[in-house]
């Protein structure tokens, strides 16, 4: 690796004899003090291992291939430095995302590699995700699934929040700021994995599950207003038919049954399921927290666990800046390399400019300038 520095001298004063002044090019600030990687090579690194799910020693060997040697210890001190870097950036991104009228959240797991123990434990990734109009998501790490970490996240938010039916969201409904908003997609699931020992019944609610799905595709493209109207025209009604089934039907099935086991899901979530039907701005589902933590998922499976508990923090920072430029059809490693060689400088004030939506506009605006120079 070279980093050429140009050296400038004036011709005149070394054609006459004279000891020129010779100035040599100041070194650009790079985002890791002291450090070798530019923020071309640094977010590189970073959008390839949690956007492109490549293992470091994966990379490890293709910067090999091009003659390029960087151990992946290496590498790993670079995507720390990175989250420390740009942790109050994703911090200006939460406090955004917590102004919206409802947040979706989810959890999974990841393993963490303790110290002198030969099997991992588990901790927690969680994610939520803004509204429309805060279309930002942000990703968490707690060591365990603890109400203590969706408590402290959502400690000043006040809105609708949507997830599944996880009991320590409990605590955090049992104010009167935030109002409980359940998932139909996972008590549709409870219904399909009966299929085998009550395929009747089964059959029977995913078939009304299905209307209430249709009404959705049938709004998808409306506006609050609209969306609403037709959900308390065509939904309400047709929960209602749900809840006289399940009533009933929770009478016969067998208590230990996986068809018992649906019902008691459905009717123990029953007020939040219902939630949806009285704002046009909420999802009958939680489907889009589920989405965005596939890429966890999908990672998980290819470099397998994180280093420790800061490694996976680090992580979950820098995933809520790939996945927030994604949502803004926004290239994460361009807009990486972008951050990354200005964010340093840059007060905490001013970080709102490094906002996915705000650094897509003036990005286009430059080209633009770029493209028509007056």
């Amino acid at each position: 690796m070279k980093h050429i520095r140009h050296k400038y001298a004036c011709p005149t004063c070394d054609h006459d004899g004279f000891n020129p002044n010779i100035q040599v090019a100041g070194k650009p600030q790079q985002p890791i003090d002291k450090g070798l990687p530019g923020p071309s090579l640094l977010a590189y690194v970073i959008t390839s291992k949690l956007g492109d799910h490549l293992p470091l020693y994966r990379l490890e060997r293709i910067f090999e291939r091009q003659e390029v040697h960087i151990a992946r210890s290496t590498m790993c001190a670079w995507m720390r430095c990175a989250g420390e870097l740009v942790a109050p950036l994703v911090d200006l991104m939460a406090e955004r995302a917590k102004e919206s009228r409802v947040v979706a959240t989810d959890d999974t797991t990841i393993p963490i590699q303790s110290p002198g123990e030969k099997q991992c434990r588990k901790g927690r990734i969680w994610c939520y995700v803004g509204d429309e109009a805060h279309p930002y998501i942000v990703y968490d790490y707690t060591p365990s699934r603890g109400r203590d970490g969706p408590a402290s996240w959502l400690n000043d938010y006040q809105g609708y929040l949507q997830a599944d039916a996880y009991g320590g969201y409990d605590g955090i409904y049992s104010g009167k700021s935030i109002t409980e908003v359940a998932c139909w997609a996972h008590a549709r699931r409870k219904f399909h994995d009966s299929q085998d020992s009550d395929g009747k019944r089964a059959a029977q609610m995913l078939a009304m599950i299905g209307e209430l799905y249709s009404i959705e595709r049938e709004a998808k493209d409306a506006d609050d207003a609209t969306r609403l109207t037709l959900r308390q025209e065509r939904s309400v009604p047709m929960l209602s038919s749900i809840k006289a089934w399940l009533d009933a039907e929770n009478q016969i099935v067998l208590p230990r049954s996986p068809m018992a086991t649906a019902i008691g899901y459905a009717l123990n979530q029953w007020t939040a399921l219902n939630v949806y039907a009285t704002q046009g701005f909420l999802n009958i589902d939680n489907n889009v927290s589920e989405r965005a933590l596939k890429r966890v998922a999908i990672g998980r499976k290819n470099w397998l666990f994180a280093g420790h508990d800061a490694a996976a923090k680090h992580h979950a920072i820098l995933w809520s800046l790939i996945a927030s430029a994604e949502r803004h059809q926004v290239d994460p490693q361009r807009y990486l390399t972008s951050i990354l060689a200005k964010i340093g400088q840059t007060p905490v004030a001013e970080l709102d400019q490094f906002l996915p939506g705000v650094w897509k506009r003036e990005d286009a605006a430059e080209l633009c300038h770029s493209h028509n120079p007056v």
